[in-house]
């Protein structure tokens, strides 16, 4: 077996490279060496897996094929390697992680800075952000994003947790508009509207098929920042629909106040960890990945009672 597998590492070098002579080059063998490794590997399939020439090689269509499926089995048995390898290694060197604003700092901060503590050798750099970051382009090692992940077949993502959302509004606020009844009458109230440039983002509910409703939403007051969106609700300015991490102790202090409670249950915003798609995770990426996976959802959500029932809010875990 293991000649087999040595074989088909020279076949696939060979394929790379267009030939016998640049494979050699590449493995530091002889070009006989590798025509003789190939001509074994042909043997055992019972297939001529190269055209030969005095000078020329080129792949047949059998070759092709094989070389296909060569090439991603070698990428695994290499990423297994690295992997076991990596595992043996210390939470050591740079990491640069991409994160929203309020919750980056509120709930993601203190658990990375923790993971630093613990690991000595681990340099940490947090970039605090709402906008859309480039992994790859910018040089991230991980980001932690709210909300769907588009598809990209660069990336890899985990789910970490998802947040409740709430609507409030502050009770002078209430008092002066009154209180919604139902989704529609939001229409004929001031929201306090998340908005990126430009453009104001829809507020989506559950609906009764276990789909989601948009609504469009305005008002005076628009921004591209929860916590001023949160202000901007504690001052009576209107409605926000906010996660609940954000508004919990404004709402248990009675400083907001929570609406339409049984149209918005169930809504949940996903929260990622997002990295670079690659062949093996470094050792100080997984580790934070693990450690955000374990302690977020208890960060984001610390003993919190329902503002209704005054039962424990829960969050869904991966």
């Amino acid at each position: 077996m293991r000649d087999s597998l040595d074989d088909i590492a020279v076949f696939v070098e060979a394929a790379e490279a267009g030939g016998f002579a640049a494979g050699a080059a590449r493995l530091n063998l002889t070009r006989s060496a590798v025509g003789k490794a190939v001509a074994r590997l042909e043997a055992r399939l019972g297939v001529r897996l190269f055209h030969r020439t005095t000078r020329l090689q080129s792949l047949t269509e059998d070759g092709e094929a094989f070389f296909h499926h060569c090439r991603r089995a070698l990428a695994e048995i290499r990423a297994g390697h690295a992997l076991i390898e990596t595992g043996r290694q210390a939470v050591s060197g740079r990491l640069r992680v991409s994160v929203p604003l309020s919750f980056g700092r509120r709930c993601v901060a203190p658990i990375l800075l923790a993971l630093a503590r613990r690991h000595q050798g681990l340099s940490l750099e947090i970039d605090f952000s709402d906008r859309p970051v480039d992994l790859v382009e910018e040089g991230f090692d991980l980001s932690v994003r709210t909300g769907r992940i588009g598809d990209s077949g660069s990336l890899m993502a985990r789910l970490l947790m998802r947040q409740r959302m709430m609507l409030v509004a502050a009770p002078d606020y209430l008092e002066r508009r009154g209180t919604p009844a139902s989704l529609e009458d939001l229409a004929l109230h001031d929201c306090i509207v998340y908005r990126r440039q430009g453009r104001n983002e829809r507020w989506r509910f559950p609906d009764e098929s276990g789909g989601l409703r948009e609504l469009v939403v305005d008002g005076r007051i628009g921004a591209d920042d929860i916590e001023t969106i949160n202000e901007a609700a504690l001052s009576g300015f209107g409605i926000a629909y906010l996660p609940c991490w954000l508004v919990q102790e404004e709402v248990t202090g009675g400083r907001l106040v929570g609406l339409l409670t049984s149209s918005t249950e169930g809504r949940r915003a996903d929260i990622h960890a997002v990295w670079p798609k690659a062949p093996y995770l470094p050792t100080r990426v997984r580790a934070a990945i693990d450690a955000l996976a374990a302690e977020l959802p208890g960060r984001a959500v610390p003993q919190a009672q329902d503002v209704r029932t005054g039962a424990n809010l829960s969050t869904i875990l991966l």
